[in-house]
């Protein structure tokens, strides 16, 4: 009976959760319901799914707004009338027109208007509703005569009192609006919330016309979802045999290419896979997956495709993946088996440059009709809660700040601060506006709209109103199209290469990259700064307390620092029992068989199928479902009950003594949550290589591209330290060799203009352009002819050294600046200094030390150029150990004049403690330790040079110092101002990288409860 309900998905309208809405549903004897939130379906499917278990008929539809005034409501009969509504709002978004006043003329769909915005004609399928409160006004001529096209209407907005308080300042944030300036038609009536059923019902006994007319319009409203079936493209050729025809073709092809021709082993698997793939009718993903990998390579991309689709021999023949699932002993089933019903997505990554690229041949090659991205509901989070709950209370922007920064337990605790506390704590996990997914794309048999309606972000793409969990609860499959810097590392490495060498280097080829030689010894002296996943201060730790020199120890290296598998403890104790091979037990034959590579410890997902596998007796595709049952992504509990019980019955069979299936059973249950899923790991190994390769051979061409792919973990300063080590000469910019990017000339590197801060990013862009098409620039004159730029961006070019090529330094190009354009009107430009060239003058010789330039450099990039750092000191003190030496004083107190780098805080039993990376004198890296105690009197303070006194840790390998005292070291006054305050303003421009985590501390050693002995019978 309420055929006008809101769920939270009416965004900042409604306030009630869905699973709230049907569960007071049910609390309120109601048979049928419909949901209606405001130009959405956002909720449909999982109110379906919830009403139908409560016992109560879902009725599905959508509450047309526009610029906030209600227009109509529109219930589906059935999935046309769905689809109708769909395409009508679509058209609405992407054209940005006003909806029409009056509803469409829709079959399959009944549109109700409130007696205020009724029309003087209503269609067959039109109705007005008729609130309670408004009953009596029937007794009217003009009312009576239209009773016989009324039905009920009690819109459902709010549960309490206290929730329209909240629908008010939903209301208000949604309109930018002050709370007391809101008018009565901001916001839904007072009466807008769920009664039971027959009181609603009673209410209305006098008109039992209009209980008939609503008892109608429930009857024919049949709208009924098939969540079983897929809804992602069937067939990349006509039909499902041509599908697999092709697939085997391709498959066999690919097999010959990574394998040969005499591969019996190889040959079975892609048999196996072939077999799964035809019987699930998934041939068609795997085809359009490849056809976007045919795309990416003709156009010459270098892609990654990563996550458990490399456990596919098929994915590695057909060229979406690197990784041989036999080489790492990877398991098919973990991808795809009988007792998986949707397939899982592939992860493939492209360069952030050329990822739209690939967009838009999806889009074009699949139709713009039945492809969009998913959605995400954008959740008010507790910054964001604060300031727009303030705002509309009228705090100024100063409390707004402090609301959001600090815990509630240090807000002030006045009346309207705990207001905007209270409501501002019922909103958290509230829907707040929508957005796109970030890569999760959608690719339909039928248009997208008959399921959803569609909208248009800035993008350019569109996007379906339902996330990916949705999309997947109702037969979708995502096809993640992402892009990271990573790639985009290698791929301009290469073009660097040619470009600078003339050298053509196949990085696609991993067999060049993968565990050669030299890149292995970079591995594991942890010299790997720049290269993709690989360089943080807490993996180049790991790298060198593993000593990891090979491929498969990089596997285990890249699962391990994982944050689920490190907090489990499986880190600590991987470490341990790689460098300890002698000090335990392999726990069963079976682990010391099928876990031999990680030392028997469950490191990787594919670990628990294995065991279930081979100790259990049971098969691999009921392995599965033990591992994602038990990582949360599982079935039902009967169905891990059932898969549970046996792998107790199976065990038994195979004589395995109860009590150490027991202890068996409880480690899975314990590490398979934390466990990575290998074929990731391995796929990221592989990249992690191929950088690492570039950086050791190529090292200067690396790094720039490094730079220009806007970094990794570190700031800029950090890669151009590292070419400059390389033997690289670093230049500032310069208006005839930088573009808006970095250039390189041999060796010689010139910074690019977007470093520089302060200046305009198009006006820096222009720079390169206007050199390219009309030659290098010849003088300052000629520069100031050519761009058009303020005396404000030139003095910036100036100041970074970008005209050093006049000859003239940099005092004197001020003066020469100042006489050029103080007078000058950009309307004669191209004019004025062509036929009057600008006239010489004789300056005075205006010297400048380096140090000037050395500060001018930090105030413009963060950084200097000219010198280093240290050279800046005010001490000539270098420290008394340098880092090459550290491993000679285990035990022993240094004393070390070091540069920061980065800083991470991280949670201990203690309290939190930090760790430091820092540089020497010489240009090496390492690490310090800083616990709790020791910050009180010995705290950072901001990025520079610090002397530091502490002790050396060694622990397997990887030397840290465990910090007592630090002092950070002044610089010298900066020699460009005489006033004492700005003398010392412009180091502060120094950086460090900062992070922090937030999770619970890591487990000691005896509490890490892996046994390292087996048990005694």
């Amino acid at each position: 009976m309420f055929l006008n309900c809101h769920s939270y998905h009416s965004l900042r309208y409604g306030t009630i959760p869905l699973d709230d809405l049907i569960k007071q549903a049910a609390q309120c004897g109601v048979t049928a319901a419909a949901l209606t939130d405001i130009n959405t379906v956002t909720g449909i499917y999982d109110f379906i799914k919830g009403c139908e278990a409560s016992g109560i008929k879902p009725l599905v539809g959508i509450e047309f707004r526009c610029r906030h005034k209600l227009r109509y409501i529109g219930l589906a009969q059935n999935a046309a009338g769905l689809a109708r509504m769909n395409r009508f709002l679509t058209d609405h978004n992407f054209s940005g027109n006003p909806l029409p006043v009056k509803a469409p003329s829709f079959e399959s769909v009944y549109f109700i208007y409130t007696l205020e915005n009724a029309p003087a004609e209503l269609g067959e399928n039109e109705f007005i509703g008729i609130e309670p409160d408004q009953l009596g006004r029937l007794f009217m001529p003009e009312l009576k005569k239209k009773i016989s096209k009324m039905i009920i209407l009690q819109p459902v907005v709010f549960r309490t009192k206290r929730e329209y308080n909240l629908h008010r300042i939903l209301r208000a944030v949604d309109l930018n609006e002050l709370l007391s300036k809101l008018g009565p038609d901001d916001c839904c009536r007072k009466s807008d919330m769920m009664m039971p059923e027959a009181k609603l019902i009673v209410l209305y006994k006098d008109y039992p016309e209009i209980i008939h007319n609503t008892l109608y319009v429930i009857e024919h409203c049949n709208f009924q979802y098939d969540f079983e079936s897929p809804k992602n493209k069937k067939h990349y050729t006509k039909n499902k045999a041509g599908d697999i025809a092709l697939l085997t073709t391709l498959a066999e092809e690919g097999l010959a290419w990574r394998y040969g021709r005499h591969n019996d082993q190889a040959k079975a698997r892609v048999e196996k896979e072939l077999k799964v793939i035809n019987d699930l009718e998934f041939s068609g993903y795997f085809l359009i997956t490849w056809d976007i990998i045919r795309y990416s390579n003709s156009r010459g991309f270098l892609h990654i495709g990563r996550g458990s689709g490399a456990n596919s021999i098929i994915a590695y023949c057909l060229g979406i993946t690197d990784i041989c699932p036999l080489e790492l002993d990877l398991y098919f089933e973990r991808f795809l088996n009988e007792n998986r019903k949707s397939p899982p997505d592939f992860d493939i990554d492209w360069s952030w440059k050329e990822r739209d690229v690939i967009l838009k041949y999806i889009f074009d090659r699949y139709g713009y009709e039945n492809v969009a991205f998913c959605g995400t509901n954008v959740e008010f989070k507790y910054r964001s809660i604060f300031r727009e709950v303030g705002k509309v209370f009228g705090l100024p922007k100063d409390e707004l700040d402090l609301l959001a920064k600090n815990p509630m337990k240090f807000h002030e605790p006045n009346s309207i601060i705990k207001l905007v506390q209270e409501y501002g704590m019922m909103l958290e996990k509230y829907p707040n506006m929508r957005s796109m997914h970030s890569c999760g794309i959608l690719i339909s048999e039928e248009p997208l709209t008959n399921y959803t309606p569609l909208e248009m972000p800035p993008k350019g793409f569109p996007i379906v109103l339902f996330d990916m969990h949705t999309a997947e609860d109702i037969g979708f499959e995502k096809f993640d199209i992402l892009s990271q810097r990573g790639i985009g590392h290698i791929d301009d490495t290469v073009k660097l290469i040619e470009k600078n060498r003339g050298l053509r280097i196949n990085i696609r080829d991993t067999s060049l990259s993968k565990n050669e030689q030299s890149a292995n010894v970079y591995l594991a002296e942890g010299r790997t700064i720049g290269c993709f996943y690989i360089e943080s201060p807490a993996m180049r730790g790991l790298l060198r307390r593993l000593k990891c020199d090979n491929y498969k120890t990089l596997v285990a290296a890249s699962s391990i620092i994982r944050p689920g598998v490190a907090q489990s403890g499986m880190m600590k104790e991987y470490i341990f029992r790689h460098n300890n091979p002698s000090k335990f037990e392999y726990f069963h034959p079976v682990f010391e068989k099928e876990l031999g590579e990680t030392y028997g410890i469950m490191v990787y997902q594919e670990d628990v199928i294995k065991i279930a596998l081979h100790y259990g007796g049971l098969s691999a595709a009921d392995g599965d479902i033990l591992r994602r049952a038990m990582s949360g992504k599982g079935r039902s509990k009967a169905a891990l009950q059932k898969v549970k019980d046996d792998f107790f019955i199976s065990a038994a069979a195979k004589g395995h003594p109860e009590e150490l299936s027991q202890e068996i059973y409880r480690q899975i249950e314990s590490f398979a949550g934390y466990s990575f899923c290998k074929a990731h790991s391995a796929s990221y190994a592989v990249e992690s290589y191929q950088s690492l390769y570039l950086k050791v051979h190529y090292p200067v061409e690396f790094m720039v591209a490094v730079i220009n792919n806007q970094g990794g973990f570190y700031r800029t300063e950090i890669y151009v330290h590292e070419a400059r080590m390389a033997g690289a000469v670093i230049h500032t910019p310069c208006v005839n060799k930088s573009g808006y990017e970095t250039a390189l000339y041999g060796t010689d590197i010139y910074l690019g203009f977007m470093h520089l801060q302060g200046l305009d990013s198009k006006l820096s862009q222009f720079i390169s352009f206007e050199r390219e098409r009309n030659g290098v620039y010849k003088s300052l004159e000629d520069f100031i002819n050519r761009v058009p730029m303020g005396i404000e961006n030139i003095k910036v070019l100036i100041f970074i050294g970008a005209f050093r090529f006049t000859g003239k330094n940099k005092n004197q190009l001020l003066v020469q600046v100042s006489l050029l354009m103080n007078n000058f009107k950009p309307e004669n430009r191209g004019l004025m200094l062509i036929e009057q060239p600008a006239k010489e003058f004789k300056l005075p010789v205006l010297e400048r030390s380096v140090f000037e330039d050395a500060f001018d450099e930090i105030e413009l990039l963060n950084f200097p150029i000219s010198c280093t750092v240290f050279d800046l000191l005010q001490t000539r003190h270098r420290g008394d150990v340098m880092v090459r030496d550290l491993l000679k004083y285990h035990k022993k107190q240094v004393r070390m004049l070091a540069y920061l780098i980065s800083t991470k805080q991280v949670p201990t039993k203690r309290g939190n403690m930090y760790f430091g990376t820092w540089i020497d004198n010489e240009g090496a890296y390492f690490d310090t330790a800083h616990f709790p105690d020791s910050l009180v009197n010995n705290p950072f303070q901001g990025g520079g040079c610090y002397l530091l006194l502490g002790t050396v840790e060694i622990d397997y390998h990887f030397p840290t110092i465990t910090i007592s005292r630090m002092a950070k070291m002044p610089f010298i006054p900066d020699p460009r101002y005489s006033d004492s305050e700005k003398r010392y303003t412009t180091q502060h421009n120094i950086k460090q990288d900062v992070s922090s985590t937030h999770r619970q501390p890591y487990p000691q050693e005896h509490e890490i409860n892996l046994p390292r002995h087996r048990m005694k019978f």
